[in-house]
This record gives structure tokens, C-alpha cells and sequence, in this order.
């Protein structure tokens, strides 16, 4: 506790920061739900407060993300079209899968699985981000134009007969559920049948043209309506939003550019009078207890969403843990994944009850936080207190439903812009096409990338991220086959000498230290290349590497190995590279390591040659 009230003044402008650059985030997932904007700043209060108070990431600031609000998307649809596109009706079945995909998290943190997380290979994080910004774009794209497909009375009109139809199995279905046999009692079907009217069908038809119409394809699918029908207002609030976003960066970054359009575009459509879409009211007042989540569970009723839980779950433990990293290399410190695994899940347990939907450590909130100040879990907790006191104010909540979802739809692309991983597009071209499929050669970690995107965009995340795993796996074990049957080992910098360096000088051994590679680079091995940098005394000028024995380098090891070699650089320690082989070293050119930051002249083919230039350039100063 004491550790907690330690940095209160910094902590208290990073909260409050991350709070201001969450609120128009929070909206804007919590529309592209499907459950509506409060359904997001629920979603942001508990889980920025909880997620914070029980974490083990102290920086991290965790509420709706866009990976966790794609997910999402995509399980509340699904609910809600099997529950005859009642929302209400859908709702206990929603959030019984959110609370199961928290109770899940807090039991991968118990079970301290955590730190398997590393295992996930770069190509297939790439691909699936990537994928989240194009989901996202592309989602947005009908609510930018301002086409609603469910209001268009020509679309809706297609599905009249397909509603007579399902309407019809419902009442079969409804009568199996009451043991009512239609060849025995079919005076009661038509019965049911005829007091069908024309308003339920077309309620009907409208949930028919919101699902056909919903996701990827089902945007894709609409474009030329949606082109045909394009509101210019809606379209102007949305492009006038992104021109906000972007062009206030220029200006300064101190204020949130999506809190400045928010407000800006808001204000200005409303005392102009507009007529202009707003965005569902936002209820006031404390959140109300959604007791349907216990008094309606039942085991049949749960299976079927244990898998789409337990999807959710995961994802979030991947997008959390990757902020924590980012939070470690900003503030060096070390987070600790089981504890941050409990402390989301109780974070997205306790949203569901409320209504919210699930999320997730955001990076680019934990970024604002820590350069703002906050160093403690108290930043996030006031970041999600914040939240709360603008639902308590009145008249508040009224006011945030005037804002208009063309707005929030300008928000959520620049979101999609920016989620998606361009250094891994940018590297696309520079990988070696080490696979060839029939007369194509391929970049292995290439394939794997375009295979999650594609897979995830027009099919579905989490088997998309499966399936990349297997194909990153399996291409993995092939290529050590290949190269080496020597194992991993990446150890510690005091390690034992090798033959050839039982004379170095001794007085140069607090100068000087020796890392030795013995093996591969690869994904699961980076952590503990990772902390080089923090193994190295003061003492040191000059950190030899020695890659003789690493045979192979993929694109995670090749990114760690970056990093640490731009680490040790600020600190002006030089680095010298001894042995490398043709795999790591074309690796390393491609992506300019050699030359820009490790210079031909420092890299020796033996370690004869490193030691040479060592004795004549680097000086005994202890």
C-alpha cells in the first residue's frame, strides 16, 4: 500500500490523461459492439479500476481494445441473430460468455501459464493486428457513409420471405420445446401460423438484413447500396473527425487529437442544427447489476459458448501481456504475466455484470500514463475513477448521446489505421523466400502473416491465430531439421569460456564481456536474449556476441536482437559480432542491423580477429 500512494502527483496526471483518451475510445468500441456506447464506459470503469488494483503490470492501463471489441463484435452478432435479433433477449447469453472468458483468465494466472505467452511467433501477432485494423475499417465503412442496411426499406424488403420462413421454424421449434407433435395436433400449429402479422415479419426481416449485412463480407456485400445511398452529411462528420485526429498531431500531442474531434465535431453539428444520427442514449447513474447472468444460468445453456469464452480469454491474455512488454521496455521494469493474467480476469468478470464488454491492457493508454507521470497501479485505478465520476455527473451522459456516430465511426478508423503492424508490412519484401509452393518461392514468416490476415479478416480470429500457430510451428521444426540438431541455448553472460578464449587478457575482462549463442534464435527464445542488457556491469565499454554456433535467426529473434543492440547502443557500449553464418548474417543485412547499427568493421569471421582489435582499441580503465 505504501508503494501504491508513492508517486501520487505523477500518478494522478497519467490517470487522469489516460482516462480523457479513453472516454471517446471507450464510446466508439462500444458502438461497434453492437451493445452501444455505455456498454464501452462500463467496460472501461471496471476494467481499468480492477485490472489495476489486482494487476501485475504497475503502468498498465486496461479497458475495450480494438482486438478484444472485434472478437466481441463478432460473438454478440452471433447471440443475437440465434435470439431472433432481440438484444434484450440476447444480453444474459453475452455476458455469461464474458464472465466465463474472466474466469477463465483468472485461472490461465493461476495455473501460471503466463509466461507460455512469449511462445506466440511474430509473424502470427503481425498478421493478426494487421487484420484487426482492416476488420475495423472496413466494419466502419457503412456507419461513415451513414448507411444503416436495417433502415433500407428496398434491402429489407428481399428478406420478407425467408422471415415467413423462419418465423415459421420458430414455431415448430417452440412446440418441440412443449412436446406438442405437429402430425398429432396441426390445428395448433396453423393456429400459431395465422396470428403471425406483418410487423413481426418485418422485424424479422430487418434482423435477416442486419446479419447479412454484418462483418466483413457482410459490408462487402452491401458496398454498392451503400454507395448508391450515401448520406453527405454523416460523410462529411466522419472525414471532417479524421482530418481532426490527424492534422491536431501536428499541433500538439499534450491533448488528445480523438478527445479535440470528439468535441469539436460534436459541439459544432449540434448548435448548428444538424440532422445528424447520435448515438444511443447513455443511461445515468451507477451501472445497473445484471442479476439475469445467475438467475438464468444453466449448464445446456453455457456449453455451447465455452470455446467462444475461452477465444476471448486468450486474446486477452495476448494483447495485456504485449502491453506489458511495451511497459517494461519504457519504464525497465519487470511485470509479472500470471499476477497481470488474474487481475484482467477480474477486471472483465466484474464488467460483464455490469454490462460491459470485455477488454484488455490498451498500449496506447499505458503509453499516455507513463509519459504523463504515472508509475503505479494507482494511475489505472484513477483513470477508471475518472470514467465513473463523468457517468455520476448530471446531465453529462444526455449530453455524451448527442454525439453524433458518424464521429465515433472518424474514431475507430483512425483506430484501424493505426492498430495495424506496418513495420511487418515493411518487411514483407526483405524477407528470404526460404518455401517454394509449386513455381513460387515464399518468405516462410511471410505465409504465416497473410495466412492469419486473411484467415482473420474473412473468416475468424482465434482459428485464424491457431492455424498460424501450427503453420509457424511446423515451418519451424522443418527448418532446424534442416540447419542444425543442436538445441537452444541462450544463457547468461557469465558462462564458460570457450577454447579459443582461454587467453584473453585479464585485465581487460571488466571492459570486456563475451555472450555466446549456441543454437537458434528464434520465438521462444528472445526473453532471455532480451536481458542481455541487464546483465552487463558498468564496467563494461565493449559486449563481444559471439553467433558461431546460431545457425538460424527468425523475425522475432531478429527484432529482440535489435532492440538489444539499440539498448546497448544509447548506452554507448560497443558491439562486436563474431561468426556469423549465411542465414543470421542475410538476415541482419536485410534489415539494415548491418550496416546502420552494427557497422562491417565490427564484424569478425573469427574470434582471432575480434580479440586483435580489442587489444589495440580498448583500454584497461578499472
Amino acid at each position: 500500500m505504501k508503494n501504491l500512494f508513492s508517486n501520487i502527483k505523477g500518478d494522478a496526471f497519467g490517470g487522469i490523461t489516460a482516462g480523457i483518451v479513453a472516454l471517446p475510445l471507450a464510446l466508439a468500441f462500444g458502438v461497434s459492439s453492437g451493445l452501444g456506447p455505455s456498454a464501452g464506459l462500463y467496460g472501461a470503469i471496471f476494467i481499468s479500476f480492477f485490472a489495476a488494483l489486482f494487476g501485475g503490470t504497475n503502468t498498465q492501463i486496461s479497458g475495450p481494445t480494438a482486438p478484444m471489441t472485434a472478437v466481441s463484435m463478432v460473438v454478440i452478432s452471433g447471440i443475437i441473430a440465434v435470439q431472433d435479433g432481440d438484444v434484450e433477449k440476447a444480453l444474459p447469453f453475452i455476458l455469461i460468455v464474458f464472465l466465463l472468458a474472466g474466469l477463465m483468465q483468472i485461472g490461465l494466472g493461476v495455473l501460471s501459464l503466463g509466461k507460455y505467452i512469449r511462445y506466440i511467433p511474430y509473424p502470427v501477432v503481425s498478421g493478426f493486428m494487421t487484420a484487426i485494423g482492416v476488420i475495423i475499417i472496413i466494419t466502419q465503412f457503412l456507419p461513415a457513409v451513414g448507411y444503416y442496411p436495417k433502415e433500407d426499406k428496398e434491402f429489407v424488403e428481399q428478406f420478407k420471405p425467408n422471415a415467413e420462413e423462419v418465423i415459421l421454424e420458430n414455431i415448430l421449434k417452440e412446440e418441440a420445446g412443449e412436446g406438442i407433435l405437429v402430425l398429432e395436433n396441426f390445428k395448433e400449429t396453423i393456429k400459431r401460423a395465422e396470428i403471425i402479422s406483418e410487423e413481426d415479419i418485418a422485424k424479422e426481416s430487418k434482423t435477416l438484413a442486419a446479419k447479412r449485412a454484418s462483418g466483413v463480407i457482410g459490408t462487402i456485400n452491401v458496398l454498392p447500396r451503400a454507395l448508391n445511398n450515401i448520406n453527405w452529411l454523416e460523410l462529411g462528420l466522419t472525414v471532417i473527425t479524421i482530418f481532426i485526429i490527424y492534422g491536431f498531431k501536428r499541433i500538439t500531442t499534450v491533448i488528445p487529437s480523438a478527445l479535440v474531434a470528439l468535441v469539436v465535431v460534436s459541439f459544432g453539428a449540434y448548435f448548428l442544427g444538424l440532422g445528424y444520427r447520435p448515438i444511443e442514449s447513455i443511461p445515468e447513474g451507477l451501472p445497473k447489476f445484471r442479476a439475469e447472468v445467475f438467475t438464468n444460468l444453466e449448464l445446456g445453456m453455457i456449453s455451447p459458448y465455452v470455446f467462444t469464452a475461452l477465444s476471448l480469454a486468450l486474446l486477452g491474455a495476448i494483447d495485456s501481456l504485449l502491453t506489458s512488454v511495451v511497459a517494461d521496455n519504457m519504464t525497465k521494469t519487470k511485470h509479472n504475466p500470471n499476477k497481470e493474467l488474474i487481475g484482467q480476469g477480474i477486471g472483465n468478470s466484474i464488467a460483464s455484470l455490469f454490462g460491459g464488454i470485455p477488454g484488455a491492457g490498451a498500449t496506447i493508454r499505458t503509453v499516455v500514463n507513463i509519459n504523463a507521470g504515472g508509475k503505479t497501479r494507482l494511475s489505472g485505478m484513477i483513470a477508471g475513477i475518472l470514467l465513473f465520476l463523468i457517468l455520476m455527473i448530471p446531465g453529462l451522459p444526455q449530453l455524451a448521446s448527442q454525439i453524433p456516430a458518424a464521429v465515433l465511426a472518424g474514431i475507430l478508423i483512425t483506430v484501424g489505421i493505426g492498430v495495424m503492424d506496418y513495420k511487418g508490412l515493411k518487411a514483407i519484401p526483405s524477407l528470404p523466400k526460404d518455401i517454394s509452393l509449386g513455381p513460387l518461392k515464399l518468405s516462410s514468416e511471410v505465409l504465416v502473416m497473410l495466412v492469419v490476415l486473411f484467415l482473420s479478416t474473412f473468416w475468424d480470429l482465434v482459428y485464424a491465430v491457431g492455424i498460424g500457430l501450427v503453420i509457424a510451428s511446423l515451418m519451424f521444426m522443418k527448418k532446424i531439421g534442416d540447419l542444425t540438431a543442436i538445441r537452444s541455448d541462450v544463457k547468461p553472460l557469465r558462462e564458460e569460456a570457450w577454447k579459443d578464449e582461454m587467453g584473453f587478457p585479464e585485465k581487460l575482462k571488466e571492459e570486456v564481456f563475451i555472450k555466446h549463442i549456441k543454437g537458434p534464435l528464434f520465438f521462444g527464445s528472445t526473453s532471455e536474449f532480451q536481458a542481455l542488457a541487464k546483465q552487463i556491469p558498468q564496467t563494461a565499454k565493449c559486449v563481444i556476441i559471439r553467433l558461431d554456433r546460431m545457425q538460424y535467426i527468425d523475425q522475432s529473434g531478429l527484432y529482440a536482437m535489435e532492440d538489444v543492440l539499440v539498448d546497448l547502443r544509447k548506452s554507448k557500449i560497443r558491439v562486436l559480432l563474431v561468426g556469423l553464418t549465411q542465414q543470421p548474417r542475410y538476415m541482419l543485412e536485410r534489415i539494415d542491423i548491418i550496416p546502420d547499427l552494427i557497422s562491417q568493421e565490427f564484424v569478425f569471421n573469427t574470434f582471432k580477429e575480434c580479440l586483435a582489435w580489442v587489444k589495440e582499441n580498448v583500454k584497461d580503465t578499472v
